[in-house]
């Protein structure tokens, strides 16, 4: 877009690192310098060599190949050479003394001194000018342009051949045009479209300005293409609305023979082989497999229907639109096709739809059936595997699952009914498509076979109940027999918590008597808890081994729950007649002492019964020793009562009375040693 002082055109070769191919180069030259009008070549080039990133020796090939290619039309050549000049060894060869031979000045210049030779709003940013140039956008432009002149001009050809041919000649040579040259080899309304786009894209750039607000000159090469384009689509418009007419009147001139021809073929095929194909298919199969083959031969029946089936669609409406044509001379006719070819149309999709119902009701009742002798063997399964389950939870697991199973079965066998009746209904309607043939005997055989699948499943479904109430049975007595057994394990983990209970927290033996006796009784009441505990898991224990007999099965409990719950009994009982013996032990301490610490000193049996607190002091003490002797089972294993800061709380209050009762004694003997002095 660029021009020099003189008005001729830039041309700018940009040199890289890269081996740079010159016949590549020559006939690019040769491409750009055919695209100017004769009128801007005569105004001469400037070419711009930018040497800037490539060797001395390149640019002067460049620089000789411009005397070959465009020796006339340039005036001026500057080589922009780069910041670090090249060697002056190889640089010694003088453009400027080879001028007459070259044809056209050479220069070199650096690129900040180019403006000196072409005005700044001429160069690109590349150069420091400010000319506005997008190299890809004008290529995509430039290939556009040329991709339309080529279609164009071939489709002007083509549609002058089809358009001069259907003038011409006798009805063989139209015909003949008609075939080869019926449809042109682009789409005329894309070519077009195309033609407008690059029109409107070159007026537009005529007049905008360039985004800096620069007001831009387009190319000579653009100005030369809008009239170049402007003809083309003159042209192809005239031709393409020959072509539209042309097209017009050959379909109305054809399309009425080729309907009649057409509504014969269908009628008679549908009436022929199409109607003698649905005579041979009346059976329905025995199973899934020929119920789905015969439904395949009948996809291929309709396959073949379609194909015709789609013609009369497209030939109804071809009618239609040619009646509202309004040809009267055709109207009759016309009418008298579309009720032949609609009437023989329906009556044969009436047939194919109830043909495929048939099979398609056919194929669900198979199914069904094929699905419910597939669950009575699943059930029957299950009843013939004996019953070996873990815990009462997975019989509840199986007895759920055999319940769901038999309800299923109850399900798929009503299912089973209703599609066969379906099936016989259909069946007895199938005499009205029979076209006067006989088919009593193959419906015979169709509702024998249904009427005995339905019996069959009956019979297996019977027997299949008949089993379950068995196994029921059975599996409730298991349910029961792991239910004891749980409840007993049970019954020994609460006999263990209350051990537990008695040794970590029935650990007072109170301040005083009434206190211990009150923790007496409760522990009375403690002690009959846990009786009532070991007599429920005995029970328990019992039923097993009567369920266990019942079921013919080897109970778990005599050798597992038995011996633990006797053992942990064992325990509780020798724990419980310790706790016992500590109790009443406090209570006859406390009573005594309590005794002796309420009487009076001036009763005198007080002073005569010095005994008493020996005896006091020899039961505080036997308890104290109690309190530090563990519990020793059958099995030698020892438990403590309570930890150890608990049991020393128990002794150091047990010493606390015996200190005040010794204190009491103490008082009461002072009195007995003053009065023999006085």
């Amino acid at each position: 877009g660029g021009k020099d002082r003189r008005s001729g055109l830039i041309l700018t070769i940009p040199l890289c690192l890269e081996q740079t191919s010159m016949d590549e180069l020559s006939v690019t030259l040769d491409y750009l310098l055919s695209i100017p009008s004769e009128k801007c070549k005569a105004r001469g080039f400037t070419v711009i060599v930018d040497g800037r990133k490539s060797q001395w020796n390149v640019v002067k090939t460049v620089v000789l190949m411009l005397q070959n290619v465009v020796p006339a039309e340039v005036s001026l050549v500057c080589v922009v050479k780069p910041d670090e000049f090249w060697d002056k060894k190889v640089t010694h060869f003088c453009f400027w003394k080879e001028k007459d031979r070259l044809g056209f000045e050479v220069i070199l210049v650096s690129a900040n001194k180019l403006t000196r030779y072409i005005e700044p709003c001429q160069l690109t940013e590349d150069f420091g000018g400010t000319l506005t140039y997008d190299h890809m956008d004008w290529l995509n432009k430039r290939l556009v342009f040329e991709k339309f002149t080529k279609e164009s001009t071939s489709l002007l050809d083509e549609l002058a051949l089809i358009n001069n041919g259907s003038d011409k000649g006798t009805q063989q040579e139209k015909e003949r045009s008609i075939d080869l040259n019926f449809l042109p080899s682009v789409d005329p309304e894309t070519v077009l479209q195309t033609g407008h786009e690059l029109l409107s894209e070159l007026q537009q750039r005529r007049f905008n300005g360039s985004d800096g607000g620069v007001s831009w000159s387009p190319m000579d090469d653009e100005l030369l293409a809008q009239p170049q384009v402007m003809k083309l689509l003159d042209s192809l418009r005239e031709q393409y609305t020959r072509y539209q007419e042309v097209c017009r009147q050959r379909s109305k001139r054809t399309q009425l023979e080729e309907i009649q021809q057409k509504v014969m073929q269908v009628v008679n095929w549908l009436e022929g082989p199409g109607s003698e194909q649905l005579r041979t298919q009346w059976g329905i199969g025995d199973s899934i497999r020929a119920s789905q083959a015969l439904q395949q031969k009948h996809e291929e029946i309709e396959s073949q229907h379609s194909e015709w089936f789609a013609v009369y669609v497209e030939l109804n409406q071809q009618i239609a639109a040619l009646l509202n044509a309004g040809d009267e001379e055709d109207l009759v006719e016309l009418k008298a096709l579309q009720q032949q070819l609609s009437d023989v149309c329906y009556r044969q999709a009436s047939q194919l739809e109830f043909r495929q119902n048939l099979l398609q009701a056919a194929l669900e009742f198979h199914s069904v059936a094929q699905d419910l002798s597939q669950q009575l063997d699943g059930l029957l399964g299950m009843l013939c595997v004996d019953v070996a389950p873990a815990d009462g939870a997975s019989i509840q697991q199986t007895l759920k699952l055999l319940e769901e199973k038999l309800k299923s079965v109850d399900l798929g066998l009503q299912g089973l009914r209703e599609k066969g009746q379906s099936l016989l209904d259909q069946i007895s309607n199938q005499a009205s498509w029979a076209y006067g043939k006989d088919v009593t005997i193959e419906n015979k055989e169709n509702v024998d076979h249904i009427q005995g699948v339905m019996e069959d499943m009956q019979l297996r479904k019977q027997r299949c109940e008949d089993m379950v109430d068995v196994r029921r049975l059975k599996m409730l007595q298991m349910v029961q027999l792991f239910k004891c057994e749980e409840d007993a394990a049970q019954a020994v983990e609460w006999l263990s918590e209350l051990l537990d209970a008695l040794l970590k927290t029935h650990i007072r033996l109170g301040d005083d008597a009434q206190e211990t006796k009150v923790l007496l009784e409760k522990h009375r009441k403690f002690v009959d808890v846990a009786q009532s505990t070991y007599d429920y898991g005995r029970q328990l224990l019992q039923a097993t081994v009567v369920l266990c007999q019942s079921l013919r099965c080897t109970s778990r409990s005599s050798g597992d729950t038995l011996p633990r719950l006797n053992r942990v009994w064992k325990q509780f009982t020798i724990t419980s007649e310790e706790r016992v013996h500590r109790l009443e032990t406090a209570v006859a301490f406390h009573s005594s002492a309590e005794k002796i610490l309420q009487e009076c000193p001036e009763q005198p049996e007080a002073f005569n019964d010095m005994e008493q607190f020996d005896e006091i002091e020899a039961v505080g003490k036997s308890l104290l020793d109690r309190l530090t002797v563990p519990v020793v089972y059958p099995d030698g294993s020892e438990q403590y009562f309570g930890s150890p800061s608990d049991m020393a709380s128990a002794a150091e209050h047990i010493r606390e009375k015996m200190k005040l009762v010794s204190l009491k004694k103490q008082q009461l003997r002072q009195p007995e040693a003053t009065t023999p002095e006085s």
